[in-house]
């Protein structure tokens, strides 16, 4: 590689830019401190709180908020790409660990969350921004009083598994084990 292609690697043409907004975290934590674990998702899938930063920062957005089951949405972008040109897999990480984080919060009592103890992916077919709206699902498999279990799907725009993961989280709060 010459000077002059590295250059042209650089240049003002092959830039692009991209703005980020989003809430400060704190004041929606504390507009959600009475609601239910489920009341929150709801609230954020119906835009009436707004969605967390890494949402925003990444892309995605909540669809579906049920008990046990959250579904989120992405329409990729190159700005997700690695250098060979497919989605990076810290995005469906991402995706899946606040799918299923999310699915886990679903059946909590106000006063009651979880944070991520564990999670194991595994890729099975490779994501780029030709894949179409990538959706992430998470499922409760086992709500537990001090450790809780799920598990994720992405899959592509045509319905194909791309990726399943699995994460164990930690209850923190509410009705703590005897």
């Amino acid at each position: 590689m010459t000077t002059t292609d590295t250059i042209d690697l650089f240049s003002f043409d092959s830039r692009r830019h991209r703005v980020i907004e989003w809430q400060a975290p704190g004041p929606v934590a504390q507009a959600a401190a009475g609601l239910s674990g489920l009341e929150a998702m709801c609230a954020i899938r119906d835009g009436v709180l707004p969605p967390p930063p890494m949402a925003r920062l990444i892309g995605f957005e909540m669809r579906v908020a049920e008990p046990g089951r959250i579904v989120m949405e992405l329409d990729p972008d190159e700005s997700l790409e690695n250098t060979i040109g497919l989605l990076h897999g810290a995005t469906a990480a991402a995706l899946l660990d606040t799918a299923m984080g999310c699915a886990i919060a679903t059946m909590q009592p106000a006063g009651q969350t979880s944070v991520t103890l564990d999670l194991k992916l595994t890729y099975l077919r490779p994501l780029s921004v030709r894949s179409g709206t990538v959706s992430a699902e998470g499922k409760v498999v086992k709500l537990g009083r001090q450790t809780s279990y799920a598990e994720g799907f992405v899959r592509d725009g045509a319905g194909n598994l791309a990726v399943h993961a699995t994460a164990t989280f930690t209850m923190i709060g509410g009705e703590k084990a005897k």
